[in-house]
């Protein structure tokens, strides 16, 4: 699959995570939903965890090969809130997100278990 469309669908896997993850934890006005979640969706909180994923060695090496993918795909462009290398990163973050979805969800919750939401 095009690693563009697992960052997409990693992208929207993640947000929805997280999302139930601070209702759990009992926040229910949307305005103080949203400023959490941006805490751990934002591109630099995505490379945040990912980096902790990899220096914890938490990753196999086919994850990392998809992170990879993720990180050199040739899309150029990238928000204005962000770097390129930041966006590069976070898009491997998504499309590992997204390629644990589709072929292990076993593994994919095991990885997002390990992000602390506080």
């Amino acid at each position: 699959m095009n690693i563009n469309t697992l960052a997409y669908l990693g992208d929207a896997i993640y947000e929805v995570y997280i999302r139930k993850l601070l209702i759990d934890k009992g926040i229910v006005k949307t305005n103080l939903l949203q400023k959490e979640a941006i805490k751990y969706v934002s591109a630099k909180s995505q490379v945040r965890i990912l980096n902790k994923l990899i220096n914890d060695n938490i990753l196999t090496e086919r994850e990392l090969e998809i992170v990879k993918r993720g990180r050199n795909n040739s899309k150029d462009s990238h928000p204005k809130n962000t770097d390129v290398v930041t966006y590069k990163l976070s898009t491997g973050f998504e499309a590992l997100i997204g390629y644990l979805y589709l072929n292990d969800k076993d593994r994919l919750l095991e990885i997002l278990q390990k992000i602390e939401v506080k």
